[in-house]
């Protein structure tokens, strides 16, 4: 969801930025002279005996600038879990990379029956991961069974090799798409 506002956002900005370089370069009006100027004299003190006007500009340019700081730090914030901590018993734990987990899991769960492709990430904290799951179901398989496979096989045993109290998961079912059968 993120990348797509990123995209919408950048392309507006980038088409706004475009059309007014266009609209100076081509010399279009009103900047159509050698001397004319964005914002002449008269435009930048005509509202400088209103009392409204700067607090009105100041808390726009605040809002502007508060947006783009959360936009700028969203952009920072990890989507994917790097690491998963492994309680080893001697109080010390080991580090197991998230890669590796969403791998094994994505391997268990596409060997079960009747899921065609899956795809899986690894988010929340590194001492309690949450997986969300993507599954693509054969035409033929049985969504109870399949998502009862997953929960008995493919995520107790991440949750079991991993060592954790609990692994909950988010899984999303869809039928694989599939050509058409011919009768003959």
């Amino acid at each position: 969801m993120l990348s797509v506002v990123n995209r919408v956002l950048l392309g507006l900005v980038g088409l706004v930025l475009a059309g007014a370089g266009a609209v100076v370069l081509a010399g279009w009006p009103p900047f159509d002279g050698r001397d004319d100027v964005l914002l002449s004299r008269a435009d930048r003190t005509r509202w400088r005996d209103t009392g409204w006007w700067w607090p009105a500009v100041i808390a726009a340019l605040a809002v502007l600038f508060v947006l783009s700081l959360c936009w700028f730090l969203a952009q920072l914030r990890r989507r994917r879990l790097q690491e998963v901590l492994v309680e080893t018993g001697d109080g010390e734990g080991a580090l197991l990379r998230g890669r590796a987990l969403e791998a094994a899991l994505l391997s268990d769960t596409e060997s079960l029956d009747g899921v065609e492709r899956a795809h899986v990430l690894l988010r929340g904290r590194r001492t309690t991961p949450e997986a969300r799951m993507g599954l693509a179901l054969d035409a033929r398989a049985d969504p109870l069974s399949t998502l009862a496979a997953v929960r008995a096989d493919a995520l107790e045993r991440a949750r079991a090799s991993a060592g954790l109290e609990r692994l909950p998961a988010e899984v999303r079912l869809r039928v694989a798409r599939h050509g058409a059968e011919r009768a003959r």
